[in-house]
């Protein structure tokens, strides 16, 4: 849960998992961190430590519908984020992009 101001509101993720190309991983890290600080959005990329080349993007967001827009956007062929399907074997048929919520019933409960 995010607290703002005294409220409580659950926070949703929108998580993108894909594998890049062998020997395109620096063109890959360099174009999405120039991305990441030219766009400002809010999102975190994570690098597998037990498979090569494996990354995740984890987006929040507030609300579910907010979050489905990320995804929605992200899988967008005319997103600039879309452009990374380039260094994905298989191309964007290969990137996997999940919404997700809070689980259960305690206080992260959605």
């Amino acid at each position: 849960m995010v607290k703002r101001k005294g409220l409580s509101t659950t926070m949703y993720i929108c998580f993108a998992e894909y594998k890049i190309a062998a020997g395109e991983r620096d063109a890959y890290l360099a174009y999405v961190h120039a991305l990441m600080k030219e766009s400002g959005q809010n999102v975190q990329i994570y690098e597998g430590t037990d498979q090569i080349n494996l990354f995740v993007e984890i987006w929040t967001a507030a609300t579910e519908e907010e979050a489905e827009a990320i995804k929605k956007e992200r899988c967008d062929e005319r997103s600039s984020w879309y452009r990374v399907a380039e260094w994905i074997p298989g191309g964007a048929d290969k990137m996997h992009v999940w919404t997700f919520k809070p689980a259960g019933a305690g206080l992260n409960a959605g």
